[in-house]
């Protein structure tokens, strides 16, 4: 479904189809953004007085991350460029956490976020998902 595309009387040429590999890393991403979410959540339900300022900024730390995460993966399905950055960085810091769990018990835990930044990362810079994202229409040569 290409060709000129109507939102609040804007017209633009760019197709409202996105590709798989875009679609892929945005769900992961919404995943993280969930799964962030729930953290801090669960944060918010162990809080206890002896430490209410450390629970309580933990807590608004992963809720925003969450909502950070939720957002970009909203805006690249919707064909914003700018959320691109946020989600390589937060994909950087994923792998650094799967760094940081590479001994012992947690390596699992390590393979798993590592698998899903790494897919993530790909997913984001496809060039199928670059040109998704593009404001500028893709010259074939």
């Amino acid at each position: 479904m290409s060709g000129p595309v109507s939102t609040l009387g804007v017209v633009s040429t760019q197709s409202t189809v996105r590709p798989a590999p875009l679609v892929v890393a945005a769900s992961l991403v919404a995943i993280e953004g969930g799964l962030m979410l729930v953290l801090g959540i669960l944060e918010l339900a162990s809080l206890s007085s002896d430490r209410v300022a450390l629970g309580l900024t933990t807590t608004g730390f992963f809720a925003a991350y969450g909502v950070g995460l939720l957002l970009c993966a909203w805006s690249v399905t919707h064909g914003s460029s700018w959320a691109r950055s946020p989600i390589v960085l937060a994909q950087l810091i994923w792998l650094g956490m799967a760094w940081s769990l590479r001994s012992g018990e947690g390596i699992w835990a390590s393979i798993a976020l590592a698998v899903v930044a790494l897919v993530v990362l790909a997913g984001i810079l496809h060039p199928a998902s670059i040109d998704a994202l593009s404001d500028e229409p893709r010259q074939e040569s």
